[in-house]
């Protein structure tokens, strides 16, 4: 009863962390941090400890899925390079200059150790860096590369990660016995989790109820990371690619009040997952401590601090040179990019190079994914079971702490005086797909029979689509306003204009992040527009 009690107890405490976040305009995460340092010398807090094993499968399945879904894949294509560099390139430079500092200070640490350290705290987490973002205007690629990055680096983090504890675990590594299981695994990955979401998708054709369905993707979620561990297979890289496949496949089959109940879970979700990640490795700190004499304290704070100043100015060293400018370089058109979404982005973009990496290089903020592996590290023998394992769960927790207090409450303000502006091409292309599609629902009114008793509400509908359409003609670029009628009869428009959407997605000519837009009025509509037993 009191584990459950403190669990009520840590839940109302994040909310109202939440709250006063938003309310700064500061991301949660660095209050849940600050809530985590001082929960962990709270007299009487119970010693919780999570299995190993279930460390990343609970937290990062779920947030990776949610992630995913709502990744733009044609955006990810049009900006590959950049967020390639920093997905990977950074990932894989702070790893080893991390370890290098980590062997310096701490000279009797074995080197795997020292590189699962750097593995550890070096990929940036999305959660911190999209909740400040959300407050502050940005150019939509610069927001897309930082997504992408967020969702990729994982990838990268998660297998220098699992290399080095086997290797400080077994005392060898041999790269000529591993170099073809991981390339095994990640084209068997990237092979199977669109296949898994194809028969996902055809599963999911037989249930109708929300409660069913969003049980289903939760089992999905954690039942594709288990078979892809278990099948030495990339878990992130199957969950990613999984959910990705399902975001494409997945519209015309989930009913608008499924959608909208899933997303309000999902976030739900995210959010909780967050709250107990800080919550357990926050309470594991003063045993740490306890654990260590003050010359060892002194050189555990020591070690952490150096280990915050290298992730800060390697992130920043890898961006701000030329080969980091080049790729955050926005003048000029890019390959893959769908000519409009070019022409949108670079008029309203105009040399932001410099700016832009500024922006990028503070947007470093650790957060679920580094206290998840710290977390995951092997319990148990005279040092927990993985060599120097306290120090390197302290120093994680020390550099998420300083990542989102530092860089996440200056973010913000570090923007603002950028001037960096948002150009918006999602709104623009929003607006130009909404007046496709109440063309599109109109010409389905004109060729639809209308019977007697339908033909008042329909007259009423057609002149709303028309008003709706003679504005969009008088603006300059074509955007319709953002209304959309919602009555019994509708529901045939509403279809059509859906459809019209969907073809648009898929003919690239908008993005998933304006498809998102549209979907979610469109299920609004519906969902007013049909009685609660139809749904």
């Amino acid at each position: 009863m009191l584990i459950f009690e403190w669990v009520v107890g840590v839940l109302l405490g994040a909310v109202l962390l939440a709250a006063l976040a938003r309310r700064v305009g500061a991301p949660y995460p660095a209050f849940l941090a600050l809530g985590g340092v001082a929960l962990a010398f709270v007299p009487g807090v119970p010693n919780l400890k999570l299995d190993p094993e279930l460390a990343l499968a609970l937290f990062l399945a779920p947030v990776l899925l949610d992630a995913g879904y709502d990744t733009s894949l044609r955006d990810l294509k049009a900006n590959w390079r950049p967020i390639a560099g920093l997905a990977f390139g950074a990932v894989a430079v702070t790893t080893v200059a991390v370890a290098l500092v980590a062997k310096a200070l701490v000279p009797d640490m074995p080197f795997a150790a020292c590189i699962v350290l750097g593995a550890v705290v070096a990929p940036p987490d999305a959660v911190a860096a999209l909740s400040v973002l959300r407050h502050v205007p940005l150019p939509h690629r610069l927001s897309t590369i930082l997504r992408g990055e967020s969702l990729l680096n994982d990838a990268g983090s998660l297998l220098i990660y699992r290399l080095g504890v086997a290797a400080a675990i077994t005392g060898s590594f041999n790269p000529a016995e591993i170099a073809p299981t991981f390339l095994i695994g990640v084209v068997g990955s990237l092979v199977a989790g669109p296949l898994l979401a194809f028969a996902y998708v055809a599963l999911t054709r037989r249930f109708q109820d929300a409660a069913s369905i969003i049980v289903l993707q939760f089992v999905a979620a954690f039942g594709i990371w288990i078979a892809a561990e278990g099948l030495e297979l990339s878990g992130v890289l199957t969950i990613v690619t999984f959910a990705i496949t399902v975001a494409r496949y997945s519209p015309g089959i989930t009913a608008p009040r499924t959608r909208i109940l899933s997303y309000a879970v999902w976030d739900t979700s995210v959010f909780v997952l967050n709250v107990l990640a800080f919550v357990l490795i926050g309470i594991q700190i003063a045993p740490i401590l306890d654990r260590l004499n003050q010359a060892e304290q002194v050189s555990a704070m020591l070690l952490a601090g150096m280990v915050f100043l290298t992730v800060v100015l390697t992130r920043i060293a890898w961006v701000l040179p030329a080969s980091g400018i080049d790729r955050l370089e926005f003048t000029g058109p890019r390959k893959g990019r769908h000519p409009a979404r070019a022409a949108d982005e670079d008029a309203q973009t105009p040399g932001l190079g410099l700016r832009a990496a500024v922006a990028v290089s503070w947007s470093g903020m650790r957060g679920i994914v580094t206290i998840a592996t710290a977390l995951a590290l092997p319990q148990g023998g005279p040092d927990g079971g993985f060599p120097y394992r306290d120090l390197i769960v302290f120093t994680a927790f020390c550099v998420v702490i300083g990542t989102l207090v530092v860089q996440g409450l200056t973010l913000g303000p570090l923007l603002a005086r950028l001037g960096l502006q948002d150009d918006d091409p999602v709104g623009r292309e929003v607006g130009r797909a909404r007046a496709e599609a109440y063309a599109a629902a109109l010409k389905s009114l004109d060729a639809t029979e209308i019977e007697d008793q339908e033909a008042a509400a329909t007259e009423a509908l057609r002149a709303e689509f028309v008003a709706a359409l003679d504005e969009a003609k008088s603006h300059d670029e074509g955007l319709a306003p953002e209304t959309l009628p919602s009555d019994a009869v509708r529901r045939r428009a509403i279809a059509a204009a859906r459809d019209t959407v969907l073809r648009l997605r898929r003919e690239g000519r908008i993005g998933d992040d304006a498809y998102y837009v549209l979907e979610e009025e469109f299920d609004w509509a519906e969902l007013n527009a049909t009685p609660r037993a139809e749904t």
